[in-house]
């Protein structure tokens, strides 16, 4: 297991996540794909999932400006008909904290955790850690 796979497994054993997802900004047709993963046993890969197009999503919209997005209850944070259709393609996802990693003012790579099936307030803790963990992510890439 490599730093950013042991960084990954940390975060979601300290969140007590379904899915911890790192995808970065790499050549290729797809935007921001998942290129390291850490799993619930109940959650399920999204290494091949290719049904969203991400540059449609608001959240990336919001990342891609540098902002972190937190988000207790996803199915209420955007009535968008692609949003929702993606939280059905993710597994039922239904919150998050997705932060930004950036090199130069530029995202260069997006960290996700995910809780699935039910809505989850996230505590400050939980925002504190996928913050740092995105932060030395970003010193690694």
């Amino acid at each position: 297991m490599d730093r950013v796979d042991a960084l990954l497994a940390a975060l979601l054993a300290e969140t007590r996540g379904s899915r911890v997802t790192l995808r970065q900004d790499v050549p290729g047709p797809d935007a921001f794909p998942v290129t390291h993963e850490a799993l619930a046993p109940d959650a399920a890969s999204l290494r091949e999932e290719r049904s969203v197009d991400l540059r449609t999503q608001p959240v990336v919209r919001e990342i891609l400006l540098g902002r972190q997005v937190v988000q207790d209850d996803c199915r209420a944070a955007y009535p968008d008909e692609a949003f929702q259709r993606m939280l059905d393609a993710y597994g039922g996802l239904a919150a998050q904290i997705v932060t930004p990693i950036l090199r130069e003012g530029r995202v260069v790579a997006i960290l996700s955790l995910h809780r699935l099936g039910t809505p989850h307030r996230w505590p400050a803790e939980a925002i504190a850690a996928a913050t740092h963990t995105a932060a030395e992510i970003g010193e690694l890439l």
